[in-house]
């Protein structure tokens, strides 16, 4: 019954999706395939597994202890409050503390967990950023 639920949320999800998708302007300079493919695949992508879930469920699921749900809910807060906080405090900072909490909740030390998002998040900056071109949320300081 879980698992229908979840594909029924899913299904919804995934019209959701299509539908916002929709709204996405065309831009000036659009090449053959448009703004909107890549979020029409996710959506179809999306649709497709939840309709897997509908149809093919699993009889008896293995929900996680309390526990391990409040990691989840955790990990969604941080991801929540990344999306909140990367305009005020920008990309680097930002993506630092959200890589290395969600490290260290995977099981990585603090120290290790520390490294890790700081080095996702110089990473992705220096390729997406200084090499393509693109543009990231600049913070306080710049970058």
């Amino acid at each position: 019954m879980s698992d229908r639920i979840f594909g029924g949320i899913g299904l919804m999800l995934a019209a959701l999706y299509a539908f916002a998708a929709t709204t996405i302007p065309d831009s000036f300079m659009s090449d053959a395939v448009g703004p909107r493919a890549f979020p029409y695949g996710i959506a179809a992508v999306m649709a497709l597994s939840s309709v897997w879930f509908l149809f093919k469920p699993d009889p008896a699921p293995d929900w996680p202890r309390m526990g391990r749900i409040a990691e989840i809910g955790a990990a969604a807060l941080v991801m929540i409050a990344y999306a909140q906080l990367l305009p005020e405090i920008g990309f680097v900072i930002a993506t630092a503390f959200a890589a290395a909490y969600l490290t260290w909740r995977l099981g990585s030390s603090l120290l290790q967990s520390a490294i890790i998002g700081v080095g996702t998040s110089v990473g992705i900056y220096v390729i997406f950023h200084l090499v393509l071109g693109l543009s990231l949320a600049r913070g306080p300081f710049g970058f």
